[in-house]
């Protein structure tokens, strides 16, 4: 397979990840990032389609190889958008943008897929298609949807779809994937509160949206613990809450944000019913408006049986078996990579890089692990391509 060019790569690899760091993007402004995907792509003679779902690249590779029957189409997929937060890290490709940070490695995913592009660029001896994927915004749950609302599946016609993430819980050299739930679902709220302003002095002469929001707070918390069942698994978190600007003033509005996270759509549904009710009744009770908006909406992502074992398969060769993880337990954090696996077969998988954990202001994407992740890529494109 000419896996040993992999090696001969990585500086390269390690700088380009290194400069995708220094130069990060958010959600749908990936506009650098996905100008130097796509000029990889095409100086590797990739055919190369920009502007999919505003800032995705999609590079398309067509094996020479003729196989009787044979029109099996795979799909990679990485995300290239980094987070609106300060790095405190201090590493020498720091970010050069102000609060703007590749705090969850986005820049390593997408170094690895281009890695797995430029070898096939080179050793296209194979039968079927490869189409490499190269997601803006998965961070705001907004980037997959735009790609498929803009007819991913329709012009590339894949089969099944595969994507890796980095796990720093995970010790370098590792491989995570279960079949079934890996990530949960996540929907993100957010409450506004609308009452009636006033001095401090006088809260009778009031409808307090700050008193108001404290109960519901409050009422939120028993979401999880009163109205979901004990076995399942359920997160609620109101992440933020703005009201006010001076100590003597009751202010007339609120909000707050939060997420919440489950593994199964029924309890999902009834986490949101719980909320909008919870959310009446604190209104009628304070005399206060209060309304709530679910937005930045992911489902669970499942793993299909099938194509996590392929998965698994494929890191036994790179990583050996002793390094394969296939217990473990699923975590609560979010993707929107679930959206295409509502749609065809694949699998999402876990290549452990130790350190700190995503969205720390210290995370950093460990170059050491690129070259296995390549290989997982090319390892898997190709057992699948001849499945």
């Amino acid at each position: 397979m000419g896996l040993d060019l992999i090696d001969a790569d990585i500086d390269e690899l390690v700088a380009l990840r290194r400069d995708i760091h220094a130069n990060p993007e958010t959600a749908f402004d990936e506009m650098r990032t996905s100008e130097l995907v796509a000029a990889k792509l095409r100086a590797w003679e990739i055919e190369t389609y920009t502007g999919v779902g505003k800032t995705g690249v999609v590079g398309v590779i067509r094996g020479t190889l003729s196989a009787p029957g044979n029109t099996r189409t795979i799909a990679l997929r990485a995300d290239m958008d980094a987070l609106p937060m300060s790095e405190e890290g201090r590493p020498l490709h720091r970010s050069t943008r102000q609060g703007v940070f590749h705090g969850c490695g986005h820049d390593g995913h997408t170094a690895m897929l281009l890695g797995a592009a430029r070898h096939f660029s080179r050793h296209r001896n194979f039968a079927g298609t490869l189409v490499l994927i190269f997601q803006p915004a998965e961070e705001t749950g907004g980037g997959a949807l735009a790609m498929l609302d803009d007819g991913l599946e329709e012009r590339f016609a894949y089969d099944e779809i595969y994507a890796m993430h980095n796990a720093p819980h995970f010790a370098p050299g590792t491989f995570g994937v279960r079949d079934g739930a890996m990530l949960a679902s996540c929907d993100e709220f957010e409450i506004e509160v609308t009452g009636v302003g006033g001095h401090g002095s006088s809260p009778e002469k009031t409808k307090d949206p700050v008193a108001a929001s404290a109960q519901l707070i409050c009422a939120l918390q028993t979401v999880v613990s009163r109205a979901i069942d004990p076995a399942a698994v359920a997160v609620l978190s109101v992440g933020s809450i703005h009201a006010g600007s001076a100590s003597n003033v009751i202010p007339s509005h609120a909000k707050m944000t939060g997420t919440v996270r489950t593994f199964d759509e029924h309890v999902r549904s009834r986490m949101k019913a719980r909320i909008e009710t919870i959310c009446e009744g604190v209104a009628l009770a304070t005399e206060c408006e209060i309304t709530v908006r679910f937005y930045g909406s992911s489902p669970a992502t499942i793993n299909h049986r099938a194509q996590a074992e392929a998965a698994a398969a494929a890191a036994v060769e790179v990583f050996g078996l002793e390094n394969v993880l296939r217990e473990f337990a699923p975590l609560n954090g979010s993707e929107d990579f679930s959206e295409f696996l509502l749609r065809r077969p694949g699998a999402y998988v876990l290549l452990g890089q130790g350190g700190v954990y995503c969205h720390h202001p210290e995370f950093d994407f460990n170059d050491e692990v690129l070259p296995l992740g390549v290989r997982f890529f090319v390892t898997l494109a190709l057992a699948r391509l001849n499945a």
